[in-house]
């Protein structure tokens, strides 16, 4: 993600938009309202598409052109989640917002693809000494930890149901993982658990 936002107002020319996505050689930027919060997105597609549709000399506003509501996710979300919105939705860019619809920085495709290029051994390194180690407080080898092509797969005897569900929780997270695959075991039930 990149927390250094070129974005616009509703009242900002198209000229001052179609010049900041040249000078910051970007696709697109979001429309924020008075506090920050997403309203819309302005691509260089929909700037395009309603000269020629218009006919106009460039005096519009994001307003008129903007696509809303935006497309966002949140800056807690998976990069999954944000590779799947990007790909149903056919977008190269999403602005990242906080719990109140705030923008926080924005995902492009770029970052994603750069994500999910990630080698397997640097997944599983960083799964055994976060999550294994830091996280559950066991040692390396109490989980073996398979990693193919961002797939993981975890397998173990671990003490309760819990701490198999934050096992596979955190993996989820980490950058790079596109799915998990639990086969750990447990002794005891957890009373809560939420995976």
């Amino acid at each position: 993600m990149t927390d250094e936002v070129v974005s616009a107002r509703r009242g900002t020319p198209a000229d001052d938009i179609a010049r900041w996505l040249a000078e910051f050689d970007i696709s697109g930027l979001p429309v924020v309202d008075a506090e920050d919060r997403v309203i819309g997105v302005v691509s260089a597609t929909d700037l395009r598409r309603h000269r020629s549709a218009t006919a106009t000399d460039g005096t519009f506003t994001a307003d008129a052109v903007m696509s809303a509501p935006a497309r966002t996710v949140r800056a807690d979300d998976s990069v999954v989640r944000a590779a799947r919105l990007m790909s149903t939705s056919g977008i190269e860019r999403l602005p990242v917002v906080d719990e109140e619809a705030r923008l926080v920085g924005m995902v492009t495709r770029r970052d994603v693809l750069q994500i999910f290029g990630r080698p397997d051994a640097d997944i599983r390194e960083e799964i055994v000494d976060e999550v294994v180690v830091r996280a559950l407080w066991l040692s390396p080898q109490s989980v073996d930890v398979v990693v193919r092509d961002g797939m993981v797969t975890l397998s173990g005897h671990l003490e309760t149901s819990g701490a198999v569900a934050i096992a596979v929780r955190m993996t989820r997270q980490v950058d790079g993982v596109t799915a998990v695959v639990s086969r750990l075991t447990h002794r005891h039930e957890a009373p809560y658990q939420r995976v």
